[in-house]
């Protein structure tokens, strides 16, 4: 099973953008030196009281360039902000940097906010994301190619560089509504999931359209790969693990609440190809969420504990989601010292991680 920790870069209690940076990039060494698989980047933009992740494929080079045998994904690149070519060429250029140390994430995003600052329309972001998947592929391939689409009018491209692992890095699609399982199982790809939105029962459930559409699509096996980013946190002893993150974890749900509130509700109203149905699962996600508790929290969508908790629930989500890999989101509100962060990854590393290899 791949370990990884989620990177979103952020700006440290009464720091500055340049401390987020050397903040991360310390912990990016840590989790070379011990060993961890994967680091992923997040993406967001226009958020400079919270986070400096913006440029997400320059930081990606620089990870690859400055580690030995770490790999970095993108956990999400989202397409429909960017030209696909450009995207295509930037992906290539870090999986050379990195000598195919690189793993594509990709997906559109629910920032309303960043599609409206940047002048495009959300409601049109599936479409602009389907064409430009479809242009990244082709582009992959290394031939040249046209493509004709609604929003992109591409004439005799050939992608340069091309990318290091062949065909192409693994391309894995990201998932947070219930209506896009199906899709991407259908498609084919390594999918990639958040409990953010949903908690572990519901990703239970929304797998099963995964799967079969999967399968229903003729790809081989029962179905893809599947990872999960969630907040993580060990501690040496049960009490420090549960008492230690909760300021950062309470604030960092308070955040989803409020973004889902903002955004994603306002998604589901815009979009009519989901139908009521879709407004009223939104409805009672947001119901869910604005009622729930720290215990409730801790019980579905985190993992925090000792060692030994921490391998006990890990196993359990492996064997109940089918998981092949996980990515822990070690401070997810931000707001714990980069010390019990440090202490977090090496017990992962140290004592979590060898259970499963």
């Amino acid at each position: 099973m791949d370990f990884g920790i989620f990177l979103d870069f952020p700006i440290p209690r009464g720091g500055s953008h340049a401390d987020a940076f050397q903040e991360t990039f310390e912990l990016v060494d840590l989790a070379d030196e011990f060993g961890l698989d994967t680091v992923w980047l997040g993406e967001t933009h226009f958020t400079p009281e919270r986070a400096v992740h913006s440029a997400q494929m320059v930081i990606a080079a620089s990870i690859g360039a400055r580690t030995k045998q770490l790999r970095v994904g993108s956990a999400v690149h989202v397409l429909p902000l960017v030209h696909p070519l450009r995207i295509a060429e930037e992906a290539a250029t870090v999986d050379q940097i990195s000598q195919g140390r690189f793993e594509f994430g990709v997906g559109r995003s629910g920032n309303i906010r960043a599609y409206d600052t940047m002048g495009i329309d959300y409601l049109e972001s599936k479409d602009r994301f389907q064409e430009a998947l479809e242009i990244i592929m082709q582009a992959f391939s290394g031939e040249t190619f046209s493509y004709e689409g609604k929003y992109n009018h591409i004439t005799n491209a050939r992608l340069t560089p091309l990318p290091y692992q062949k065909p192409h890095p693994k391309v894995r699609i990201a998932s947070s509504g219930d209506e896009s399982f199906e899709r991407v199982g259908r498609l084919g790809f390594p999918i990639f999931l958040s409990m953010r939105g949903m908690d572990v029962n519901e990703l239970e459930a929304n797998l099963k359209y995964y799967h079969q559409a999967w399968q229903k699509a003729g790809h081989p096996g029962e179905s893809g790969d599947i990872s999960v980013r969630f907040p993580m946190y060990v501690a040496p002893s049960e009490e420090d693990a549960l008492e230690e993150p909760r300021e950062t974890i309470e604030s960092y749900f308070r955040r989803m609440r409020e973004r889902f509130q903002q955004g994603r509700f306002e998604e589901a109203l815009a979009d009519t190809s989901g139908g009521q149905d879709l407004i009223e699962a939104r409805r009672e996600r947001l119901a869910r969420m604005e009622r729930m508790s720290y215990e409730d929290i801790l019980d579905t969508k985190v993992i925090v504990g000792s060692p030994d908790r921490v391998i006990d629930r890990l196993q359990q989500y492996k064997e109940m989601l089918g998981l092949t890999g996980f990515t822990a989101e070690l401070n997810p509100g931000g707001l714990l010292p980069k010390e019990a962060v440090h202490r977090s990854l090496k017990l992962i590393t140290e004592e979590v991680m060898p259970a499963f290899k």
